[in-house]
């Protein structure tokens, strides 16, 4: 079993650090209004907000320089005043910034030796895997863009109240169903600002799938084509050659006993996409090891009941728990995982500890 570092819990005045790992967009003119308003949600939690050098270089910049973005997140861990760092956003070349980080020795020893608080979702699924390599726990848990800067009047309630629980006494130790779900916007221009999100009433909440509710191990996954990609290098042909050569992707001995969550992106992968990249996991061997799963909602509720029989299928293991339509991942409103950390997981809730 792997033992993990557990970074300090947050206080009121705590620093945050924002770096942009993939997409620069942050840094672009356009988003100006999402920089300031991202801010004020994160003063409103009781913490001083600093965006690292690189991040305001704008897109361009940092899809030429991915050493820029991992100088951005050596810094953070270098700088003993920053207590939490946020990611940008997830994108989907996270990887390159590889070679750049587990080769600088400095940057293994300032993980291990002055952890801090790590959260971000989606392609930031490289960087949790890498952390986990590194032996640090992190969350998967809400970037800056579509998440604290909301363009409501106020983060999501569910949202803000899971990202709360990363303070010092406010510990979040129980997860259940959010009591609504939001649609993705359509329109995320600054003359929408104020406008509240589609909401839906929750009719589904949590569901066991299959096997005994109550099923435990420590968390580990991320969002499936990230996971997949890291080993197909389907999208990046040389993506799976980077990820092999520092052992990214967790052994097969290190799925053991774990409980693996799952869930798909914004681009709403298709049934047989689906299927495919479970069958990629399926390859490796895991299904076989874990104690069970749970599996995010599906951005918008696509595909919601098509995946339910996928996962059924494919997995073809009847005792293997699934929990199914959690709220995490690239659906809204979104929760916390701890990477890392022991869950035991019911129907109707996910204890952590």
């Amino acid at each position: 079993m792997k033992k993990l570092i557990f970074p300090p819990k947050l206080k009121r005045g705590s620093r945050a650090a924002v770096v942009s790992l993939s997409m620069g967009w942050l840094g672009d003119e356009a988003f100006e209004s999402n920089r300031k308003r991202g801010c004020e949600r994160l003063r409103q939690l009781g913490l001083d907000t600093v965006f690292m050098p690189n991040v305001m270089r704008g897109s361009g910049y940092l899809h030429d320089h991915p050493e820029a973005r991992a100088d951005d997140l050596k810094a953070a861990f270098a700088d003993d005043s920053i207590d939490i760092i946020i990611s940008a956003i997830g994108g989907d070349d996270t990887y390159r910034l590889l070679p750049y980080l587990m080769d600088d020795e400095e940057f293994g020893r300032n993980v291990r030796e002055h952890p801090k608080i790590f959260i971000g979702y989606s392609d930031t699924t490289v960087n949790h895997l890498m952390f986990y390599k590194l032996g640090l726990g992190t969350f998967y848990a809400p970037s800056f863009i579509g998440n604290f800067d909301e363009l409501a009047d106020e983060m999501l309630p569910y949202t803000k109240a899971a990202v709360e629980g990363l303070f010092d006494g406010r510990e979040l130790r129980e997860i259940r169903p959010a009591p609504i779900w939001y649609e993705e916007r359509k329109d995320f221009s600054p003359a929408q600002t104020g406008a509240p999100r589609i909401a839906h009433e929750e009719t589904h909440g949590f569901e066991l799938l299959q096997g005994k509710e109550g099923f435990s191990g420590e968390l580990l996954g991320g969002c499936i084509e990230s996971m997949t990609d890291l080993l197909t290098g389907e999208r990046y042909a040389d993506e799976r050659e980077i990820a092999e050569r520092y052992r990214i992707f967790p052994d097969l001995d290190e799925w053991r006993g774990k409980v693996l969550f799952i869930e798909t992106s914004e681009e709403k992968m298709t049934p047989e996409a689906y299927e495919k990249a479970l069958n990629v996991l399926k390859d490796r061997g895991i299904f076989g090891v874990i104690n069970g799963i749970i599996v995010g909602k599906p951005q918008d509720e696509v595909f919601y009941e098509e995946y339910k029989s996928v996962l059924v299928r494919v997995i073809d293991e009847p005792d293997l728990p699934i929990l199914y339509n959690i709220n995490f991942g690239h659906a809204y409103p979104k929760t916390v995982l701890p990477y890392g950390r022991r869950a035991v997981c019911y129907k109707d809730k996910i204890i952590t500890e």
